[in-house]
């Protein structure tokens, strides 16, 4: 397995629940509008799970109906305008990603971000983590015509860094994310300690390793 890792020439992250622990705002976001819309609240635990799923999937989790509902466009655009207020309110980066990216600056291994997050809300959200300058490529939902499972996103941010896609580790917490990178060549990792449901079964998602901590990513990188 270590003689594959050399080859790893940059890293990509995914970023809710991945990189960075969103759910507490998009929790916030969600419970405000249901509250708003005289809904009960929802608990943390139940919004978690589906976080990496986007806001489509929250307010189908909270209101119980789906985008042709008269009243998801109101609904959705309210949520995510409260979001967008409140994007880095309890947000951080999960415990060890710190240093992990920091190890990869120190190794001179580029790294970057390829999300399904739309680019008016990634790129703030970037910048409140002091990350903007840092990252050698952020690819946003709708930066290309694709969005994760299609490769595009991924093979775009390749090229941005400079690296083949062979060359490159993906690493994210949902199906979508390692069906992306497999599409696009690259070797890819499941972060568990993102947002996981009970449901999920990422033993059978086809990815190279699974990660319970942004440190168990080491070995996979090159030394």
């Amino acid at each position: 397995m270590l003689a594959q890792t050399s080859r790893t020439q940059a890293v990509l992250f995914d970023l809710d629940g991945t990189l960075a622990d969103t759910a507490p705002d998009l929790a916030y976001a969600l419970n405000s509008v249901l509250h708003e819309r005289g809904h009960a609240r929802l608990p943390f635990s139940a919004i978690r799970s589906v976080v990496s799923h986007g806001g489509k999937a929250l307010i189908q989790l909270g209101f119980s109906y789906g985008p042709s509902h008269a009243d998801f466009e109101t609904v959705q655009s309210r949520f995510l305008e409260i979001y967008s207020e409140n994007i880095f309110r309890e947000t951080a980066l999960f415990p060890g990603m710190t240093a992990l990216l920091t190890t990869l600056e120190q190794r001179g291994i580029p790294w970057g971000v390829v999300t399904n997050k739309p680019t008016w809300l990634t790129e703030p959200l970037m910048c409140a983590l002091g990350l903007h300058t840092r990252a050698a490529c952020i690819v946003s939902g709708d930066t290309t015509a694709h969005a994760k499972p299609h490769p595009e996103p991924l093979l775009h941010a390749s090229r941005l860094a400079g690296v083949a896609a062979e060359h490159c580790l993906y690493i994210g917490d949902a199906e979508r994310d390692i069906e992306a990178g497999r599409r696009a060549g690259m070797r890819t990792l499941i972060a568990l300690f993102g947002y996981l449901s009970g449901e999920d079964q990422p033993e059978n998602w086809g990815a190279d390793g699974m990660i319970h901590s942004p440190a168990e990513a080491l070995p996979w990188i090159q030394a």
